[in-house]
């Protein structure tokens, strides 16, 4: 897996911070569902082209809580349009609170919920990106994802290995070109191991008394191969999610005989991976369009 070096982030921002840019409003936004979440915002492509751009769709991460929702991806998602792609940024239901906040409910994600919304979400965006986005081409389409939005977008990839009787399996792979997941939360064993994000895995999967039973239908490193391209894009010195994390999703994915990339950038921590002003930014938009051209 390459190490790439890149130079002191402009940003300014310390390496685990997220970016302070100000939203960027869509340029049209469509409901896949009746729930305030179940929300699409799309960005067209900028500047001059030929033809249909490619579509990204993009899951944001915030350790499926929901303080976190898609509005802090609104400057990645404008980014990658002025980079010629057409993008959909998906919004899905999360948890309920922090447990600072005394609220009541499921503290990260909710099942099956966050999961009906990628599946329903991912399902209906064809459709709905050539009625909002004629300039799309859904045929070139890659999902990307950073953080927990990488594991949902690793997850989406690979709902057609999903175990037999799962209400989110498809008969055949999704018609992806691939998946670039950023810092993502891929091999739940790990990330428990690690702590990533206060325990914010079991959370998701309602707690120690069923993690063990839900994981085979959630977890992308139970979840292969896939058949499908993946890249992974991690700093090495992100600390919210630690690169092995992505080190042991790559190792899980070769002993089903597939291979991950996994691009490790040097002196980058989590969130310069979506930070419009930072090089790592770059990088990702070059991985994505790897695979979309």
């Amino acid at each position: 897996m390459p190490s790439v070096p890149l130079p002191d982030e402009p940003s300014g921002l310390p390496l685990d911070e997220p970016p302070t840019l100000p939203a960027v409003a869509p340029d049209a936004t469509a409901p896949y569902g009746d729930h305030p979440d179940q929300i699409i915002d799309f960005y067209a492509p900028r500047g001059e082209r030929t033809g249909a751009a490619p579509l990204v769709v993009v899951l944001h991460g915030g350790a499926w809580r929901a303080p976190y929702d898609r509005q802090h991806v609104t400057p990645f998602a404008d980014f990658l349009a002025r980079r010629g792609f057409a993008v959909a940024n998906v919004e899905y239901r999360r948890g309920s609170s922090l447990p600072h906040q005394d609220a009541s409910g499921p503290l990260a994600g909710r099942w099956p919920e966050t999961f009906d919304d990628v599946a329903a979400a991912l399902d209906a965006l064809p459709h709905l990106a050539k009625e909002a986005l004629p300039e799309a081409d859904v045929r070139r389409t890659v999902l990307t994802g950073h953080s927990a939005g990488g594991h949902l977008a690793l997850w989406a990839a690979a709902r057609h290995v999903l175990p037999e009787g799962s209400p989110w399996r498809l008969d055949a792979p999704p018609p992806l070109r691939g998946v670039v997941a950023l810092a993502p939360i891929a091999d739940f064993a790990e990330a428990v191991r690690r702590g990533v994000c206060g325990g914010a895995v079991t959370q998701l999967l309602g707690g120690d008394g069923t993690y063990e039973e839900r994981r085979p239908y959630a977890d992308p490193a139970a979840l292969l191969p896939t058949g499908i391209a993946t890249t992974v894009v991690q700093g090495r010195t992100d600390t919210t999610v630690p690169h092995e994390v992505a080190e042991a999703f790559a190792a899980a994915a070769a002993k089903a005989g597939e291979v991950v990339g996994v691009t490790l950038l040097e002196d980058v921590g989590h969130f310069p991976l979506i930070d419009p002003v930072a090089d790592a930014c770059a990088v990702v938009a070059e991985e994505i369009a790897q695979l979309a051209y």
